[in-house]
C-alpha cells in the first residue's frame, strides 16, 4: 500500500511483491508510480478553518447493528444486509474518492498523530537530532503556508537551472540520476531489490517507470473515456508548464512532447497482470549484458552517479522497455528530454509548492480521475506527509502512547491459533499429495509473523529536517531513502526490516521474506477490539491475518518456496490441481460487474481474491477451534456467534465510492471492489449458508458445482 515521497517508485518492486490487505487511498499510491504522492499536497487556507472540518468519526465497534439494513435478506445480499445502514448513512465525504470502515479508523489514527505532532511542534526545546525535533521541524515546515506561498516555485529553480543546461546525453543520463535520487520518477525505477532466486542476497533492481498517468492503459485505451482523460491530462501538463511561467504556446506543444514521451513508454510496459508473474520479471544481468541490452545508457557512469560504482549485476524486471528506453535515448531529441525531466520535477513538487501549484495538481489528480470534490484539510496533509518521511520516529511516539502490550499479546497469540488451523488444513488437503505437502508445511512453519511494530526502530540521524523549508525537507527525506535503499545492495537481508509504519492501517504479506506483518494501526477497532467478542475478532482481524498467510500460498507466493527464493516445490499433479482451483476463482471474479459495464478483471485480483477465500476459511476453523471443549456461545443481539463471525467480516468492507475512484480501481488495484470482497467469497461457504439458513438458489449461495475451494 505504500511510502515516500511522490517520486519514489523504486522499491515499487518490492510493493509489487508484498500482498497488502487493501490499496487505502489508492490513487495516492499510484498517480506517482510512488508510495505516498498526495501525502505532500499542500494548500494556503487558513489553519484554524481546516482543524475544524472533516467528518467526524464515533466510536468504532467490530459488530455494529447500526450499520446493517434489515429489510435486505441476508441470504440475497450479505453485503447489503450487513452494511446497508451504513451506506445510506455515510455518503463520500468531499475531501475523499472513497470513504468506508478503512478510512474511519485512518481519519481516527490521523488524529491521534495529529495530537503528537502539534505537541512535537510546540516543544521548540527538543534537541536537535532527537526523534521530537524531527517530527516536529518536519510537520512545522509543512503547515507553514505563509513561507510556501511566498516561495512559489523558487524551490524548484536550482534544478530547473540544472535540467536547462544539458548539453549531451552523458549530462542527460546524469540528470537522471539525480532526479531519482531526489525521488523524482524519470524514466525507470532504480533500488535494491532481494535476488529473488537467492534471497538472502540484496542485488540492485531496475524497472518500468517514467509515466505520469497511474498505470499503461491510460495512454493505450481507445475508448472514449480513456480519450478524454488524456486530453485532460495533457491539458494538466499544459498548465503547470505555465505556471513556471511558460507562454501557453510553448506549454501547449511541451505537454504534447511529454505524451509522446510518456506514450512511448507506456507501449512498452508490461500490462500489471504480467507484472503479477515473478517468473516473468526476473532477468538478473551483469553489466556487459545490461550494455548489450542498453547500449545508448552508460551503466557504470549511472551506478556512479548514484553513489555505488561496484554495482556487479541487476535485476532487470522488463527488458523490453529497456530496449524502447535504449531507442528512445536516440530519437527523442534533447530538447525534448529536457522538457520531459522538467514536467515530472514540477510533477512530483507540486502538493508542496504554493496554492497554485497544489490546486492545479489536485483539480486533475483529485477531481478528475478520483472524482474527489475538496483537498483534505492542511493538517491531514501533514500529518500524512510526516508519517511518509518519518515514519517509523512517529510511529515509536504513537507506539508508546497508543499502543497497549496486551494488544499485541493477544494478536500474537491469535496469529498463532490461526497458524495451527492453516496447518491442520494442509495436513489434511485431498487435492495435495505428500511431496507438496510437506514443502507447503516446511514454508508455513518458516513464516515469520510481525506484530505491532519493528524491535530495532529505524535510524533517521542522517536525515536533517529543518523548519524553513517544506520542499527541502522532503527532497532530502527522498534522498535519504534513496541512498538508505540503494546501501543494502551486495549485503545480507535485513530481516528485521518493515516496509510499513506502525500507524498504517493495513497489513501484509512478504515472499521473499516469507513474513506476515501486522502493524499496531489495524490492530484496534472495527478489526480487533483485545476486550471484544470473539466471534467479531475472528471475522475481524482473524480473517486479515488468514488473508496475509493464504498470500503465501496465493498463485504468485506458491512460486517462492519457505526461504522466500523463487523455486517451484509442486509435483505436476498438485499443481494442475491448483491451476484448476485458482481458475475457479479466476472465472468467478470475472463475472462481476463494477460500473459502466466495466467487469473485474479475474486474473489482476486473483491472489487477494484466493486470499479473501483462504483467510476466511481458515479464520473460521481456527475460531471453531477456539471452542473446543467449551459452552457453546451466547446469542448478542439476536445473532449467534457464527452470524457474528461472518458479519464482522463484511463490515469491513462497508464503502461508498465516486465512479470515477470506482473506475480507477478496476483498472490498477489488485484487490476486487468491496462489495465483491465481502461476499465473494461467502457465497463458496458452506458454513456460510449454514448459519443464516440460505437454501440452494439463493443469490449467496453458489451451486454447488461451482464454489470453489482451495486452502
Amino acid at each position: 500500500m505504500s511510502l515516500h515521497s511522490r517520486g519514489m517508485i523504486m522499491n515499487s518492486r518490492v510493493f509489487l511483491r508484498l500482498a497488502e490487505l487493501c490499496f487505502i487511498g489508492l490513487a495516492v499510491l499510484l498517480l506517482c508510480g510512488c508510495q505516498n504522492r498526495s501525502a505532500q499536497k499542500s494548500t494556503s487556507t487558513a489553519q484554524k478553518e481546516e482543524a475544524a472540518s472533516g467528518p467526524k468519526i464515533p466510536p468504532l465497534k467490530a459488530f455494529d447493528l447500526s450499520m446493517m439494513d434489515r429489510n435486505v435478506k441476508a441470504c440475497v445480499n450479505f453485503y447489503e444486509f450487513c452494511d446497508g445502514g451504513w451506506i445510506a448513512k455515510n455518503p463520500v465525504p468531499p475531501e475523499y474518492p472513497s470513504w468506508g470502515t478503512f478510512n474511519e479508523l485512518q481519519v481516527h489514527n490521523r488524529e491521534v498523530l495529529h495530537q503528537i505532532l502539534e505537541q512535537a511542534a510546540q516543544d521548540r526545546s527538543a534537541p536537535e537530532g532527537s526523534t521530537i525535533q524531527k517530527i516536529g521541524d518536519f510537520y512545522a515546515s509543512c503547515m507553514d503556508t505563509k513561507a510556501i506561498d511566498a516561495a512559489g516555485a523558487k524551490p524548484l529553480e536550482p534544478e530547473l537551472q540544472r535540467i536547462g543546461a544539458i548539453q549531451n546525453l552523458g549530462e542527460l543520463q546524469s540528470e537522471i540520476a539525480r532526479l531519482q535520487s531526489m525521488g523524482v520518477d524519470v524514466l525507470f525505477g532504480f533500488g535494491s531489490t532481494q535476488d529473488e532466486k537467492n534471497s538472502s542476497q540484496v542485488i540492485a533492481g531496475a524497472e518500468q517507470g517514467g509515466l505520469g498517468l497511474p498505470d499503461r492503459d491510460y495512454y493505450t485505451k481507445t475508448d472514449p473515456k480513456s480519450q478524454q482523460l488524456r486530453t485532460e491530462y495533457a491539458a494538466h501538463v499544459q498548465k503547470m508548464f505555465e505556471l513556471l511561467g511558460d507562454n501557453s504556446q510553448q506549454s501547449a506543444a511541451e505537454a504534447k512532447t511529454v505524451m509522446d514521451i510518456e506514450t512511448a513508454l507506456a507501449k512498452a510496459s508490461m500490462t500489471r497482470v504480467e507484472r503479477r508473474d515473478p517468473e516473468k520479471t526476473y532477468h538478473k544481468m551483469n553489466v556487459s549484458q545490461l550494455k548489450a541490452l542498453t547500449p545508448n545508457f552508460i551503466w557504470e557512469d549511472y551506478f556512479q552517479e548514484v553513489g555505488h560504482p561496484n554495482i556487479s549485476a541487476v535485476d532487470v524486471a522488463e527488458p523490453e522497455f529497456f530496449k524502447e528506453v535504449n531507442t528512445l535515448l536516440k530519437s527523442v531529441p534533447l530538447a525534448d528530454w529536457k522538457t520531459y525531466l522538467r514536467w515530472h520535477l514540477v510533477h512530483t513538487a507540486a502538493p508542496a509548492l504554493s496554492s497554485p501549484f497544489v490546486q492545479a495538481d489536485f483539480d486533475f489528480y483529485g477531481r478528475t480521475l478520483e472524482g474527489t470534490k475538496k483537498i483534505l484539510p492542511r493538517w491531514q496533509r501533514c500529518v500524512r506527509a510526516t508519517d511518509n518521511e518519518l515514519g517509523f520516529a512517529l510511529g515509536k511516539v504513537y507506539v508508546e502512547k497508543y499502543f497497549p502490550p496486551e494488544a499485541k499479546a493477544r494478536a500474537q497469540k491469535m496469529v498463532q491459533n490461526l497458524i495451527a488451523a492453516l496447518r491442520d488444513d494442509l495436513k489434511t488437503l485431498p487435492w495435495m499429495g505428500p511431496q507438496t505437502r510437506k514443502a507447503a508445511l516446511a514454508k508455513l512453519d518458516a513464516f515469520v509473523p510481525k506484530i505491532g511494530y519493528p524491535d530495532k526502530w529505524r535510524d533517521y540521524s542522517t536525515y536533517h529536517v529543518t523548519r524553513a523549508s517544506y520542499v527541502e525537507n522532503l527532497f532530502n527525506g527522498n534522498a535519504f531513502d534513496f541512498h538508505r535503499d540503494l546501501n543494502k545492495i551486495g549485503k545480507p537481508v535485513d530481516r528485521n526490516e518493515w516496509e510499513m509504519t506502525p500507524p498504517t492501517v493495513n497489513a501484509y504479506y512478504n515472499p521473499l521474506k516469507n513474513e506476515i506483518v501486522f502493524p499496531a494501526g489495524i490492530l484496534q477497532p472495527p478489526f480487533f477490539d483485545p476486550n471484544g467478542d470473539a466471534a467479531s475478532n475472528y471475522g475481524g482481524i482473524g480473517a486479515v491475518i488468514g488473508h496475509e498467510m493464504t498470500h503465501g500460498f496465493d498463485d504468485e507466493g506458491r512460486k517462492f518456496d519457505a526461504h522466500g527464493n523463487l523455486k517451484n516445490w509442486w509435483t505436476p499433479q498438485d499443481l494442475k490441481n491448483f491451476k484448476e482451483r485458482a481458475q475457479c476463482v479466476e472465472k468467478q471474479f470475472d463475472s462481476y460487474i463494477g460500473i459502466d459495464n466495466i467487469h473485474e478483471n479475474g486474473k489482476l485480483v486473483l491472489g487477494e481474491s484466493i486470499a479473501d477465500l483462504g483467510g476466511l476459511t481458515i479464520a473460521y476453523r481456527a475460531y471453531q477451534k477456539s471452542l473446543e471443549g467449551k459452552p457453546a456461545p451466547k446469542t448478542i443481539d439476536g445473532f449467534t456467534a457464527d452470524q457474528r463471525f461472518f458479519i464482522a467480516w463484511a463490515q469491513d468492507w462497508a464503502t461508498n465510492m465516486t465512479p470515477q475512484f470506482a473506475r480507477l480501481l478496476l483498472t490498477v488495484d489488485p484487490h476486487p471492489l468491496p462489495r465483491f470482497r465481502a461476499n465473494g467469497p461467502l457465497s463458496n461457504l458452506a458454513a456460510f449458508g449454514s448459519a443464516f439458513g440460505c437454501k440452494a438458489g439463493d443469490p449467496m449461495v453458489r451451486p454447488a458445482n461451482e464454489r470453489c475451494r482451495i486452502w
